[in-house]
């Protein structure tokens, strides 16, 4: 969902909300085009991510990872780096692009936020890279951009632990770049902040976009195959499938109970 603002400030929003706007392919296609939309539109000189409800995203939809748990590993590889390219290809925008963290941001949904140019987050935000704890290795290219963004023995703790932080963890790491008190003033200081790049000579931010990035671009691509390769040997174990098997039936049995509680 796109919403385009008086201010030359766009407004991208993933939005399944009674999923906690978790990733499927579906969502990355209409993801892919809203971005190829933005980009070429001159009129948009800056960009907010966010997820519409309660979280910016709960990470890679259950049901997708339970099927590439039932596929064969040559074919994993090429779905999920796939996958990645869905929602990577924010990275083609001319515009600078500020994450909007407006709820948790687990797995990858941290990753998205983690690949955008700035992020603001309330102090009370969950933001997690676990993979790990589900047995699967993380993917949409944190391991190469989360060490560049707050070095490598953070970025290790954090991807090897699969630790979930508060906000203000987050702005000490320097994944966070602004905090503020509440999920709800999110957005606005999001907003507030685009405004002012918006504002700015266009050709200039534009530029600049381009040379920050190519810092953390060189060598994505070769980061990314790794990545998909990696998590194709971790779906082909019966740990993997337990564990995500486990967790569907628990957002079931979750479902049936507050339906019955209505």
């Amino acid at each position: 969902m796109v919403e385009r603002r008086d201010d030359g400030v766009a407004v991208v929003k993933m939005n399944r909300p009674s999923s906690l706007n978790a990733m499927t392919v579906l969502m990355g296609e209409q993801f892919k085009a809203a971005v190829a939309e933005l980009a070429r539109d001159t009129s948009v000189r800056a960009v907010v991510l966010t997820g519409e409800g309660k979280a910016f995203s709960a990470g890679g939809d259950l049901e997708f990872l339970l099927a590439r748990a039932n596929s064969a590993p040559e074919v994993n590889s090429v779905e999920m780096r796939a996958f990645y390219a869905r929602f990577l290809c924010l990275l083609s925008l001319p515009q600078p692009i500020i994450a909007a963290v407006n709820g948790p941001a687990i797995g990858a949904g941290a990753c998205v936020a983690a690949a955008c140019d700035l992020r603001v987050a309330a102090r009370d935000t969950d933001i997690g890279f676990t993979f790990v704890k589900l047995g699967l290795h993380p993917g949409m290219g944190c391991t190469h951009t989360l060490p560049r963004l707050i070095g490598q023995e953070n970025a290790s703790r954090l991807l090897l632990t699969g630790d979930i932080v508060k906000g203000t963890t987050a702005q000490q790491l320097g994944l966070v770049g602004e905090l503020v008190e509440s999920a709800s003033d999110v957005l606005p200081a999001a907003l507030k902040l685009a405004s002012s790049l918006a504002a700015l000579p266009p050709t200039a931010v534009r530029t600049l976009v381009t040379s920050l990035r190519l810092h953390h671009q060189n060598d994505l691509e070769r980061a990314l195959w790794r990545e998909a390769d990696a998590q194709a040997q971790c779906y082909a174990t019966q740990q993997l499938k337990d564990n995500v098997q486990a967790m569907i039936d628990k957002s079931k049995n979750k479902a049936k109970k507050a339906k019955a509680a209505q």
